[in-house]
């Protein structure tokens, strides 16, 4: 009889003991799933947030440029000699296009994205064949007032070009958290989703063609 209630109160105690140790697995348990999950947030967080950050850089530089169009476009007019006027129309047409054309960072869906850089791919390739025809004007070209446009728009091109990769790197690095595994499952419950960047332009491989009706002089 003493044995059997010894034996009772030694399972009891492992039973209350084993159930202690579950407790507190499952405890520990949900706290690191919760330290994983918050700092899994707030990854997710920072990195969208420097993609809105990039966005604004990106459109901060197109902004550059577009500020410089009127007083280009005004330096090539000025010129007497200069007969293109069709270019200049096209350029003066792209540019008042972009007014409408705004992508809030918080709204980067593919087709806003797309959008936008049709517009912009609009505007460099009249810009690219303004260009080129102003090569047969070296009067124009002598105008130091014009040159340091074309410096100011060469420097933009390249803070442009500059600004669009470091985007795509923060997308890049975004996605690639996202995608993951497990941080995928955890990214879809709040509602992370696969962002996308720029693509070269359709045809931006090939150099501008210029008809030989407008070619001037």
């Amino acid at each position: 009889m003493f044995f059997s209630i010894l034996i009772l109160t030694y399972k009891t105690k492992n039973m209350k003991l084993t159930k202690n140790v579950i407790l507190l697995g499952i405890g520990g348990l949900f706290l690191v799933l919760c330290f994983w999950g918050c700092g899994g947030y707030n990854g997710l967080v920072r990195q969208d947030e420097t993609v809105k950050n990039m966005w604004n850089n990106v459109q901060s530089t197109y902004q550059r440029r577009a500020d410089l169009i009127p007083n280009l476009v005004n330096a090539v007019r000025s010129e007497a000699t200069f007969e293109q006027q069709t270019l200049l129309q096209t350029v003066e047409a792209r540019y008042k296009n972009l007014g409408g054309i705004k992508v809030d960072p918080s709204n980067l869906t593919p087709e806003n994205i797309q959008k936008f850089q049709a517009a912009q791919g609009e505007l460099s390739g009249a810009l690219q064949k303004l260009m080129v025809v102003v090569e047969n004007y070296p009067n124009l070209k002598s105008n130091e007032g014009f040159r340091n446009l074309q410096v100011q728009l060469e420097g933009t091109e390249n803070r442009i070009n500059t600004a669009r990769n470091d985007f795509n790197g923060a997308i890049n690095n975004y996605n690639t958290r996202v995608r993951s595994f497990p941080m995928n499952i955890f990214a879809g419950m709040f509602n992370f989703s696969v962002k996308e960047g720029f693509k070269a332009n359709e045809g931006s491989e090939n150099a501008p063609v210029i008809p030989e009706n407008i070619m001037g002089k």
